[in-house]
C-alpha cells in the first residue's frame, strides 16, 4: 500500500528516510490484522497504546478500534466507517475504501505481536530523539532562571515517564480514551462488590468514607503534636505493605493486585525508629518496652518472629533529614522504577525544603509538588501536616480547615483532608481537684467513655463526603483499629482489624 507513502511524500520505511524512525508498512499491516479479527487486540493491547503510531490518522484508527472491542462491539471496515468518516485525514487517505485496504492487505495473526513491538520500538525512539533534542537546546542556552540542577531533575522526570509509559509528555489527549479510563475504574469498584476503586487502608470505617486510597491523590494528615499522625501513617503504611500480592492487574499489566509497595520518607524520625514502631504493632509488645530492652523472653521470642515476618514486606524508608521536593520527586521516580511504587508516605511536609525564600510560597511549592509527584507516579500520596497552635485555645480543640499551619495552598492542593484527634489526651490534662467529688466522677465517666478511641475527621474530599470515622487507638502499640459497634460485639469494646 503505497498510497500513504505518496501523501506523507515519501516517508514511508525507517530510519534510513533521514527522518523519525517509522515503519508505516507495519502500522498499516497490524490494523489491517485487527480489522480482519478482533482477537488480534488482546494479544498487542498491553504493548502497544495510540499515541506510538506515527501516522496520526493509523492512531486514531486504532483509538476507534480499541474502544470497540473493549466494549465487546466489533471493530471492522463497516463499522469503523461511521464513526471516521468525517475524519479529514482518512479522507486524503481515500476514507472508507482506505479502511478496506488495510483489512484486504492484513498480515496473518500469529506475526502481530512482532509487528506491534516494532511499531511500539521505533516510538520509543522518536520520543527519545526529541527529548535528547530539548535537552540540548535547554543546556545550551545560559539562562538564569534555569538551573543546570533543575534541568537534570527535568531530564530525569521526562525520561522516567518515557521508560515507564512510553511516552514523555502527553500533551491533550481525547474525551473517548478519558472515558475508557473513567470506566476502568468504576468496573474496579464494581468487581470488589461496591466497595471501593482505590488502595486499602486496612482500617474498615476509614476505607468506606474515602473508598480506599486513589492514584493521583494527595491526602494531607494532619493532627497537633501526640495525636497520632505518625502511628496512623504507619499502620496504613503496614497494612497496605503486609497484604501485598503481585498479579495479572485487569490492564494485563503486572503489578500489585492486593496491597502494594510502600515508600516512606520520615524526615523527622530515623528508620530505626520508625522499624521499631511496625514491630511494636506487629509484635504486640509496648514501644517503651522494645526501647527500654524491658522484655520477657516470651515477648523477646515474639518480637523475632513479627521482625521475621516482616522481613518481605515491600516498606521501603527513606530518612534523610531536611530533604528538597525535587529529590524526594527523583528518590520516589527511581523506587519507582526499581521495586514498583503503590503508596507514598511523607512525615511530614513542613521538613521538606522549598527553593522559595518567603515560608507561605516554600510551603505552597511543596504541597503543589507532592501533588505533581502523586499525578506523575499514578499513586497515593499521603502526606503529614503540622496544625498552629490556634486549636489548643479553643473550647472544642477539634481542628479544622483554618488550622493547617503556613499556608493555604495545602488545603487548596489536596483531594483529602483527614485530622486525627484523641479527646482523651485532652480530658486527661483536664483532670480536677480531687476534692471536687462530682467533677472527678464526672471526669472518671469522660475518660472511660474516651478512653481507647480516637477520631479521623475528613474535613476536605473532592470526590466524596466529609465527616467523622471512629477508631480504637491502643497507645502502648501505638496502634489504630477498627472500632466494634455495639450491635457487632454485644458491648462497645475495641477489637483490632
Amino acid at each position: 500500500m503505497n498510497e500513504l507513502s505518496a501523501i506523507r511524500q515519501g516517508t514511508e520505511g525507517s530510519e534510513e528516510s533521514g527522518g523519525m524512525p517509522h515503519n508505516i508498512e507495519a502500522e498499516q499491516q497490524l490494523l489491517g490484522a485487527i480489522l480482519t479479527n478482533n482477537d488480534v487486540y488482546d494479544r498487542i493491547a498491553s504493548i502497544i497504546k495510540p499515541h506510538h503510531f506515527y501516522e496520526p490518522v493509523h492512531a486514531r484508527i486504532y483509538e476507534v478500534a480499541q474502544a470497540r472491542i473493549q466494549k465487546n462491539a466489533l471493530a471492522s471496515p463497516v463499522t469503523l466507517k461511521a464513526f471516521l468518516e468525517d475524519d479529514e485525514g482518512l479522507k486524503e487517505l481515500g476514507g472508507a475504501a482506505y479502511l478496506a485496504r488495510l483489512a484486504g492487505a492484513a498480515i496473518s495473526a500469529f506475526a502481530a505481536k512482532d509487528y506491534a513491538q516494532m511499531i511500539y520500538d521505533f516510538a520509543i525512539r522518536r520520543e527519545l530523539m526529541s527529548l535528547g533534542n530539548e535537552i540540548t537546546d535547554k543546556a545550551s542556552k545560559v539562562d538564569v532562571a534555569s538551573e543546570p540542577k533543575e534541568q537534570i531533575v527535568e531530564a530525569e522526570q521526562a525520561l522516567y515517564k518515557l521508560g515507564e509509559q512510553g511516552q514523555a509528555s502527553s500533551g491533550f489527549q481525547s474525551f473517548l480514551r478519558a472515558v475508557t479510563d473513567a470506566v476502568n475504574v468504576a468496573n474496579a469498584a464494581y468487581q470488589r462488590g461496591g466497595g471501593m476503586a482505590g488502595l486499602s487502608t486496612g482500617l474498615i470505617d476509614l476505607d468506606k468514607q474515602l473508598g480506599g486510597l486513589h492514584p493521583s491523590d494527595l491526602l494531607i494528615l494532619a493532627g497537633r503534636p501526640s495525636m497520632g499522625k505518625t502511628s496512623l501513617a504507619t499502620n496504613i503504611a503496614f497494612n497496605v505493605a503486609k497484604a501485598y500480592k503481585r498479579g495479572q492487574k485487569p490492564d494485563g499489566s503486572e503489578g500489585a493486585v492486593d496491597g502494594g509497595v510502600v515508600g516512606f520518607f520520615s524526615l523527622e524520625m530515623s528508620a530505626e525508629q520508625l522499624a521499631g514502631r511496625v514491630l511494636a504493632e506487629a509484635s504486640e509488645i509496648s514501644s517503651h518496652k522494645i526501647r527500654q530492652g524491658d522484655m520477657t523472653e516470651a515477648e523477646f521470642r515474639r518480637f523475632v518472629e513479627a521482625a521475621k515476618t516482616l522481613e518481605s514486606c515491600p516498606l521501603f524508608i527513606d530518612d534523610t533529614p531536611a530533604l528538597p521536593i525535587s529529590q524526594l520527586a527523583a528518590r520516589a521516580r527511581r523506587l519507582k522504577r526499581t521495586h514498583g511504587l503503590d503508596l507514598l508516605i511523607v512525615d511530614y511536609l513542613q521538613l521538606c525544603r522549598g527553593t522559595a525564600e518567603n515560608r507561605v510560597n516554600e510551603i505552597a511549592e511543596i504541597s503543589m509538588g507532592m501533588k505533581a509527584i502523586a499525578k506523575e507516579l499514578d499513586i497515593p500520596v499521603i502526606a503529614l501536616s503540622q496544625l498552629s497552635r490556634q486549636v489548643e485555645s479553643r473550647d472544642d480543640k477539634r481542628p479544622q480547615l483554618s488550622d493547617l499551619r503556613e499556608s493555604g495552598s495545602i488545603e487548596q492542593d489536596a483531594d483529602v483532608v483527614l485530622f486525627v484527634y484523641r479527646g482523651e489526651y485532652y480530658k486527661e490534662r483536664e483532670k480536677p481537684d480531687e476534692t471536687d467529688a462530682d467533677a472527678t466522677a464526672k471526669w472518671i465517666e469522660d475518660m472511660e467513655r474516651l478512653h481507647g478511641k480516637a477520631e479521623v475527621i475528613v474535613g476536605k474530599q473532592r470526590h466524596g463526603p466529609i465527616g467523622t470515622v471512629e477508631l480504637s487507638f491502643e497507645a502502648q502499640f501505638t496502634r489504630f483499629g477498627n472500632l466494634a459497634k455495639a450491635w457487632q460485639q454485644g458491648g462497645d469494646r475495641e477489637f483490632d482489624g
